[in-house]
Parts: C-alpha cells; sequence; structure tokens
C-alpha cells in the first residue's frame, strides 16, 4: 500500500528560488528546513503515494496566474514536490529503477507538454502554458530523465562512424526486419481483447498524429523545410479531415465501440510509450536538437510498415471489417514512400549542411528505435494482461 509524504512534507522552496537557475539539483526539491535529512531518507525508503501527488498537480495547473498566486496553495505544491523529489531519487537509480515512479514523472511531463497543443475545450486551461513554475518542474524531470536516457546508449560511438552509409544501412534493414518475438505475439497470438488494449495505447498519439511535427517546420523556407512540410501535409490529409491520418484511427476505434474522444484512455499508456510521446516533444521544440529530432522521425517512417504488418495481420486474423484495421494498412503503403522522403530528401541534405553535427542524426535515430522497441514490449505486456482477463 502506498504511503502519504504530506504529513512529514517540510515546507518548499518558493517560485523565486525555484527560478534562481535553469536546472534545480534533485535534493533541492526535498531538502528543506532542519527535517531535511529525515526527509530524504524518508522519500527514499517509503513508496510516495503517486496518485494522490498527481491529482495535487492537477489542482495547481487550475489555479488560475498559477505563478503570481503559488503560495496560497502551498500544501498542494508540498504535497506534489516531495514526491517529485522521491520518484526522482528512484526512477534514475540503477538500485531502484521503480515502474510506479517512471510511470508518475512521465504523466507529469505530459501533462506539462500537452499544453503546447490546442485541444478546443476551455480557454481557460491554457491560462498556465508559459508557467515558469511548470517550466521549472518540466526541466527538472527532463534533465534527470534524459541524461538516464543517454546513458544507456554509446552516444560517444556514433561521432566515429560514416553517417551516410550508416544511415543507409539501418534504413534498409528496418525496413524488412526479422519479425520480432513481441511482433509475432500480436500478428498470431493476440485476442480482440488485446487489439483493443492496444488501440487504448496507441490512441493517445494516434488521435493527434504529427502533431510534433508541426512544432518544427517555422523558419526559413528551403528544400529540406518543404519536404518536412509536405510529410505533414499528408499526415493531415491534405487539409481533408476525413483523410487526416488521425481520422483513420478514430474510425478503427468507433467500429470496436470505443471512445474516440482524445486521451480518453490515458490511464492505459504505460510509462514506457509516454517516454516516447514525451521525448518527441522535448526534441521538437528545442531546435539544437533538430538533428536528433529527424533521426528519431526517419527511424520511424522507415520502420512503421514493418511494426503495423502485425497488427494489421491480427486485425484480419480476428475478424475484422476493413475500416478497424484502415489505419494501419494505410501507413503501411504511404510511410514506405515517407521513409525515402526522410532519407534520401531530409537526412543526408541535413548530412552535408551539418558535416560536424551530423552523428546527431544516428543518435537520434538510435535512440527512437531503442525507445520505440521498449514501448513495443510494455504495450505486449499490457495486452497479454487483456488477453488472460479475457
Amino acid at each position: 500500500m502506498q504511503r502519504n509524504l504530506a504529513a512529514s512534507a517540510t515546507p518548499s522552496l518558493s517560485l523565486s528560488a525555484l527560478m534562481e537557475r535553469e536546472v534545480v539539483e534533485p535534493r533541492d526539491l526535498i531538502e528543506r528546513g532542519d527535517r531535511a535529512q529525515k526527509q530524504d531518507q524518508f522519500a527514499l525508503f517509503t513508496l510516495p503515494n503517486y496518485a494522490e501527488a498527481e491529482q495535487a498537480f492537477v489542482k495547481l495547473l487550475e489555479v488560475n496566474n498559477l505563478d503570481e498566486n503559488l503560495d496560497q496553495h502551498t500544501r498542494l505544491q508540498t504535497v506534489f514536490e516531495s514526491t517529485v523529489a522521491a520518484a526522482l531519487a528512484v526512477a534514475y537509480s540503477d538500485e531502484y529503477q521503480s515502474d510506479a515512479a517512471h510511470l508518475f514523472l512521465h504523466r507529469i511531463l505530459y501533462r506539462i507538454n500537452r499544453l503546447k497543443f490546442f485541444w478546443y475545450d476551455d480557454l481557460n486551461r491554457y491560462t498556465n502554458e508559459r508557467s515558469l513554475y511548470l517550466q521549472t518542474i518540466r526541466n527538472q524531470i527532463e534533465a534527470a530523465w534524459q541524461a538516464w536516457e543517454l546513458s544507456q546508449l554509446d552516444a560517444a560511438s556514433l561521432k566515429r562512424l560514416n553517417v551516410v552509409e550508416i544511415l543507409r544501412d539501418w534504413s534498409a534493414a528496418d525496413l524488412d526486419p526479422e519479425l520480432s518475438d513481441t511482433g509475432r505475439y500480436f500478428q498470431d497470438e493476440m485476442t480482440l481483447a488485446g487489439y483493443r488494449k492496444m488501440l487504448e495505447i496507441a490512441s493517445l498519439d494516434g488521435l493527434v498524429e504529427a502533431s510534433q511535427l508541426s512544432r518544427t517546420l517555422g523558419g526559413v523556407a528551403n528544400e529540406i523545410q518543404s519536404v518536412m512540410t509536405r510529410l505533414l501535409v499528408e499526415e493531415y490529409g491534405v487539409g481533408k479531415l476525413a483523410r487526416k491520418h488521425s481520422t483513420h484511427f478514430a474510425t478503427m476505434l468507433s467500429e470496436l465501440g470505443m471512445s474516440t474522444e482524445p486521451e480518453a484512455y490515458f490511464d492505459a499508456v504505460p510509462w514506457e510509450v509516454l517516454a516516447t510521446i514525451n521525448h518527441s516533444f522535448l526534441l521538437s521544440e528545442r531546435k539544437r536538437d533538430y538533428l536528433r529530432y529527424v533521426g528519431g522521425l526517419l527511424h520511424t517512417e522507415i520502420s512503421v510498415p514493418a511494426a503495423f504488418s502485425p497488427y494489421s495481420a491480427a486485425a484480419e486474423r480476428l475478424g475484422l471489417s476493413a475500416e478497424a484495421m484502415s489505419y494501419w494498412t494505410l501507413h503501411i503503403k504511404v510511410d514506405k514512400l515517407h521513409g525515402r522522403w526522410m532519407l534520401d530528401e531530409v537526412a543526408l541534405p541535413l548530412v552535408e549542411r551539418y558535416p560536424h553535427d551530423a552523428w546527431e542524426l544516428l543518435l537520434g535515430y538510435k535512440q527512437q528505435r531503442f525507445m520505440g522497441d521498449r514501448a513495443g514490449e510494455a504495450v505486449a505486456r499490457a495486452a497479454k494482461v487483456a488477453d488472460r482477463e479475457e
């Protein structure tokens, strides 16, 4: 059973103190006053109440002009910040590796990141979209998370590789790979209950597909930007809602009697999937990481036909209608073309334009492959649970 940190929480840092530096050290969020050492030990060796802390954060998001009124909500702030500190201490530690902590942190990051999109809902929900307090929390989580993600890859070795040759080799391999154990499960074993669970999880991104890509298109016009714009226009159905790729996903949900409301199945999404979404938010917003973003997008477009084929095969095996698999079949067809665009007309020209930094394309590609495989395995685990409960 989870234990509540609120009863023992010490006073939190003020907003001004939090904003004095761009990245706050993890312990700064819990080492407060005379009880700092005791609080630190308590956070490390007890299981925080992540649900309570997330609800506290949701209430903070709803505060009108949060930065100006934060001092009126010190209890919510304390509950939330002390739990963030505890989660950071165990999520990215070799000793702990807590899935619950990963999930909490990525749900918080997602709730902040989603404010970058317009959802056609109550305009008052965007009051805090430029909040410095939210920015501080986001930076704090991202700094620890990204360092942990990068530690799992040998990024330095990528600098010594022939970027053009490796991009071509990796793209060819990922366009037609051997079927993985995870893919074989989706294709041959997943039940209808598992298929529905997979759709629940995929809907979080599928219903707003390519939205992060739109964040990268502003700026000077050139051939690379034109190709990226062409890609977005195709993803958005050339301005026709019925042809928009997210509409095809909504159709799949409707065919199975499932909700088509965005974020309806947020609670079903594993942290590994949230991590890929938050990673896309991060890279698409940071122009310095443009090459990493493009490398990741290249992998996505190249690998989607092979990744979606088992889903389409499963839908056929389960006797579902063409509409109930239309999103998969569409992408299997068009993303082969999109992959060629990304390689030949975006990635390779960027190698010529940025020869000293081109290795970052490889980093983005390799990291997206790693995180995507991890997410796929998490989706399979969730689907298998649904299979057993059917």
